[in-house]
């Protein structure tokens, strides 16, 4: 039987990489904005789709519901982001960016993609296509697993 070693366990190394360059955006997001990640989540998925409920922004970035709540309330309070009755379902709210929840968003988005191309400067645009590949695979075959 093979014996697990966690240095080399895939999934482990993937949720460590992912730990590591989400940490050092979260603290770039944190010190220049003052935003967490949950914060920012909901911010770039509201720029993308305005109206949005959050439930369904839960679903779309894997984040449980009280993370996404608390997130919400705080992007309210600091009015970057606005809840309008859903006429459809009385029991939710749609979210969708403030004018200066759309200013901050033009600001931090150009920031987010410098980190990618600094993240990944070091690898050539294949090796970058074929990442982002896998990890589409890996993602569909682990939400199949789910079932």
């Amino acid at each position: 039987m093979k014996r697990l070693v966690l240095e080399n366990f895939i999934p482990y190394r993937l949720s460590l990489t992912s730990n590591l360059v989400s940490d050092t955006i979260a603290r770039t997001y944190e010190a220049l904005y003052g935003l967490s990640i949950p914060q920012w989540r909901l911010i770039a998925v509201t720029a993308e789709k305005s109206g949005v409920t959050q439930q369904a922004i839960g679903l779309q970035i894997r984040m449980d519901k009280v993370t996404v709540s608390r997130a919400a309330i705080a992007l309210v309070e600091r009015g970057l982001l606005r809840r309008i009755a859903n006429a459809e379902d009385r029991r939710s709210h749609l979210l969708e960016l403030t004018d200066a929840g759309r200013d901050l968003y033009a600001v931090v988005a150009p920031k987010a993609l410098e980190l990618e191309r600094r993240i990944f400067s070091q690898f050539d645009r294949d090796e970058v296509a074929t990442f982002t590949a896998m990890l589409q695979r890996i993602e569909t075959i682990a939400l199949s697993l789910e079932d």
